[in-house]
Order: structure tokens, then C-alpha cells, then sequence
């Protein structure tokens, strides 16, 4: 098990957005993070206490979680130096990346001299097995976004957390790093192997009971050039019943790609559709959810009615607003 409380370490992630991971776990758990380290040219804070290591430690942080999440996943030579020292210290790391703590020898080295544990999270568990289509008992719910980060994980924690308040029978599977680190469990999906992607969500989701819904994490876009695949994955592997659009309304191209424009809504409702009966004929589209976070608080109600008038679906910002309108669209199911 990872140890609590964290650190979280933002390093010199240009932007809000690449600290993705440790913003996740501020806004769910924030009693789990003592503050964040940040390095010369961060463009990111969390709005919690920046700290040194030793203050970390003073702090009672256990574990410097790397709360970044770039392109491609790399560890800087720059950041290799900081958790080092970490290492020294007596941390545990915990690392959401696709390259790998345990593939650094500098790391690997410094944990074992120091007694310390390397946390990769995308490292997955299981021999998860291949998908097999058979339909499950209980309910799902997917959140399918136009690009990737725009809020999809919060989609599905937020509806968890409100079906978890009215006593409703409700979990949350996460699919990605932070989520894991979220719940301390899930799959990471885009580290499996391709052909068992929708067999490890199958496993994920399992049977349960009839009024039981799982809320899967959604990952990537199906518009997006370069992660579509593991969207794909978690529409044929969750066969959802029901699906909520994402949208962050700011956008001015597809996250990484400058030449790609983001698809509209309704391009998005109909090849969700498209690809979501082929697992489930019955499935159906409850709500849209937009993240609203870099719309002013006298337009961004504005902009939602907008949406909602156009769509003819419940429309809401469910951290701003909460998500009490998209769990209300569940209950004819």
C-alpha cells in the first residue's frame, strides 16, 4: 500500500493541465497531501503549501508522488536529481508514468540502500484476460469526452460521490494513474497490452448487482489522433448503459495536436452511439458534463444553458455545481 500523507511533486510542469495527477488528488483527497514541491519554472501551484523535502518530512509526508503527467511520461535528469534526495531522506515515490521508477537505476539503487519503495502505478497487476462480450449484471456509466483531459475522471467521482450520499449502490473504477492514486486501486489501462484492454475493463466492471452502477473512468477521445484506442477499449469493455459527454469548452485544438480542431457535441453523441450499441444496443447518452473552470462565474452558466438548449440533455459542471442532475438522468434505467 502507498503511504499517506503525500508530497506532491508538480517538478517544472509548464502548465495547470500537466498536473493533472496531483490537482486529481487535491481536489478528491485533500487530506492525503501535506503540500507540493515545486521546481525553478513551474507553471502550475495547487494553491496548497509549497514545502521543501525537509519540510515535507517534518510535515509527516510518507511518499513524494509525481503528480505530472507529460507528454510521453519521461523523468527529467533534473527531476532525477530531486528524487534522489527524496529517496535519501526516507521517502517511498509513488509515479503514475510511463517511464518507469523501477527502469532508473539511480532510483533503484537509492530505495535500496535507503529501504525505501518504488510505486509504479501503471504497472498493471493482473493477467488480464480478453474481452469475451458477455453481458454483466448491475449498470455502467462512461464518460466519453471531445479531448482528452477535460474532465472525465471528475465526471465519474463526482457522480460516485453523490449516489455514495443518497445511499445509492455506486463505485468508482479508476483507469488511469491519478485515480488509482485516488482510490488506491483500478486498472491502468493504456499500460495493458492492447488485445486484453477490454478484458481488463471487463474484469474491472464485474457482475453486480441490478441497481448496482460502476462508474468507469474515461480515458483519451475517440477523436483524438494519438489515444483513441484506449477509449474504444472502454466502450467495448464496459458495455455502459449509460454515457455522459465531456466537453471543456476553451479549447482552441485537440490536446497535442494544434492541427486537429476539437469535434462538436453532437459529432461526439452520434459516434459514441455508433460504437456503444455494438456492445450494448439499449445504451443511451443522460447528460453532458463541462468543465467550466476557465469560464467566468457570470458566463459559465450562460454557456451551460447554451449547451443544454442545443442538446436537449442535462447539462452541468458537476465539480462547480455538483452532480446531482446527471445521477437524476440514472433513474429511468
Amino acid at each position: 500500500m502507498i503511504q499517506t500523507p503525500y508530497l506532491l511533486f508538480l517538478g517544472d510542469a509548464p502548465d495547470q493541465l500537466a498536473a493533472k495527477v496531483a490537482q486529481g488528488i487535491t481536489d478528491w483527497r485533500p487530506e492525503n497531501a501535506v503540500g507540493q514541491f515545486r521546481m525553478e519554472g513551474c507553471g502550475a501551484d495547487l494553491g496548497i503549501v509549497d514545502m521543501t523535502l525537509e519540510e515535507g518530512i517534518a510535515a509527516g509526508a510518507k511518499t513524494l508522488v509525481v503528480g505530472v503527467a507529460n507528454r510521453g511520461g519521461y523523468i527529467s535528469a533534473a527531476w532525477k536529481e530531486v528524487l534522489v534526495r527524496a529517496l535519501n531522506m526516507g521517502y517511498d515515490i509513488a509515479s503514475g508514468l510511463h517511464n518507469l521508477l523501477r527502469d532508473e537505476k539511480e532510483l533503484m539503487a537509492a530505495a535500496r540502500v535507503n529501504g525505501r519503495t518504488l510505486f509504479d502505478v501503471r504497472i498493471p497487476s493482473v493477467a488480464y484476460p480478453i474481452a469475451n462480450g458477455k453481458k454483466r449484471t448491475g449498470k455502467r456509466c462512461l464518460a466519453l469526452g471531445t479531448d482528452c483531459s477535460v474532465g472525465k475522471m471528475y465526471t465519474g467521482l463526482a457522480m460516485d460521490a453523490e449516489m455514495q450520499k443518497r445511499g445509492m449502490k455506486s463505485t468508482f473504477r479508476p483507469t488511469g494513474q491519478t485515480g488509482i492514486l485516488i482510490t488506491g486501486g483500478g486498472v491502468p489501462l493504456d499500460a495493458v497490452i492492447a488485445d486484453f484492454m477490454a478484458g481488463a475493463v471487463e474484469y474491472l466492471t464485474p457482475d453486480n448487482d441490478p441497481d448496482h452502477w460502476d462508474h468507469i473512468e474515461g480515458q483519451g477521445s475517440l477523436f483524438h489522433a494519438s489515444y483513441s484506442g484506449v477509449t474504444m477499449a472502454l466502450i467495448h469493455g464496459g458495455q455502459p448503459d449509460a454515457i455522459v459527454l465531456a466537453h471543456e469548452p476553451t479549447r482552441t485544438h485537440m490536446r497535442g495536436l494544434p492541427d486537429y480542431e476539437l469535434p462538436t457535441l453532437e459529432a461526439l453523441r452520434d459516434l459514441s452511439l455508433t460504437m456503444g450499441r455494438i456492445v450494448n444496443p439499449n445504451v443511451k447518452i443522460v447528460g453532458v458534463s463541462v468543465n467550466t473552470q476557465h469560464l467566468s462565474a457570470d458566463t459559465f452558466e450562460d454557456h451551460l444553458r447554451e449547451i443544454e438548449d442545443r442538446m436537449g440533455l442535462p447539462t452541468v459542471d458537476p465539480f462547480r455545481q455538483g452532480a446531482g442532475r446527471l445521477v437524476d438522468a440514472l433513474a429511468d434505467f
